[in-house]
């Protein structure tokens, strides 16, 4: 990649210098890094396609209805934009919507996130496209926002990042204050 028009990304793998010195971790946290990898772009995979076969098998066999996920969010979902005040919803009602691996149309919601319920935010930018870094591909979205100030600052698995990436929110978690 000679031509990086503007975009550092993918630059990072040749800007790192090796992996970062961590201080001796125990045997559980060491071996949850060295399965992240496989774990979230394999085996996770797999099971969530599993996952969606068991239960529309159930529902075939039952002849239930799925609930639909705008069913189970429950929530009138205003098109955001930038500058607009939000109030993010309470855990439960957040909780409601969130399918069996805390995701909601595929955006995970965060442990870090919890904080944010109930507090009052300000959308810094709606997201319609985005750089997926594990592929290098722009990729494109709907219903999702980022909110001024509210950054990732790490997981308990890797700890502490300091690239600062402002973590993902879907609309029907956040309601428009007018």
């Amino acid at each position: 990649m000679t031509n990086l028009d503007g975009c550092q990304i993918p630059c990072l793998p040749r800007i790192a210098e090796g992996n970062a010195d961590v201080s001796p971790q125990p045997f559980i946290k060491r071996l949850k890094r060295m399965l992240a990898k496989p774990w979230n772009y394999s085996i996770k995979k797999s099971l969530k396609r599993f996952d969606h076969f068991l239960l529309d098998l159930t529902n075939r066999i039952f002849r239930q209805e799925e609930v639909l996920v705008s069913e189970r969010t429950n929530a009138s979902v205003v098109h955001l934009k930038t500058g607009d005040w939000v109030h993010v919803r309470s855990r439960d009602e957040i909780e409601a919507m969130l399918d069996r691996w805390k995701e909601l149309r595929g955006c995970a919601f965060l442990e870090e996130m919890w904080q944010y319920c109930g507090s009052t935010q300000r959308v810094f930018q709606p997201v319609e496209r985005f750089l997926d870094e594990r592929d290098y591909k722009v990729k494109k979205s709907k219903g999702i926002v980022l909110l001024e100030g509210i950054i990732c600052r790490g997981t308990p698995v890797f700890g502490r990042c300091d690239r600062c990436c402002l973590l993902f929110w879907r609309e029907e978690w956040l309601e428009k204050i007018d």
